[in-house]
């Protein structure tokens, strides 16, 4: 199987928690790492903006990235949310059976 490491931006830590813990419930991504603030500048709507945003990375299956994304548009305050995907080229296989065992529906990962 393919993998990949999704990253976002949310509003506050409360968001980036709600958007978590969905998803790992949901058996749409492994986990959540869920960072500390940072400071993000950008330009939004013809005028440069800024403001503190959380930013957290899911780890999942490339198969499930189109149900991630549409959940987490589904769950996130931002009109146009960041969401992106980075393939992991390398990782250690026991992570990523672990990743497999933890998304699939039905199924309690294995420790």
């Amino acid at each position: 199987m393919d993998y990949i490491v999704v990253f976002i931006t949310a509003a506050d830590r409360a968001e980036a928690e709600k958007i978590g813990n969905r998803l790992v419930a949901e058996k749409l991504v492994a986990c959540a790492n869920i960072g500390a603030d940072i400071h993000s500048i950008y330009w939004w709507r013809g005028k440069i903006e800024s403001s503190s945003e959380v930013p957290v990375m899911f780890k999942t299956r490339t198969s499930l990235f189109d149900k991630v994304a549409a959940r987490i548009r589904e769950l996130h305050s931002y009109e146009v949310p960041e969401i992106i995907a980075l393939p992991i080229i390398h990782g250690y296989k026991d992570y990523l059976d672990w990743i497999d065992a933890s998304t699939a529906v039905g199924r309690e990962p294995e420790t």
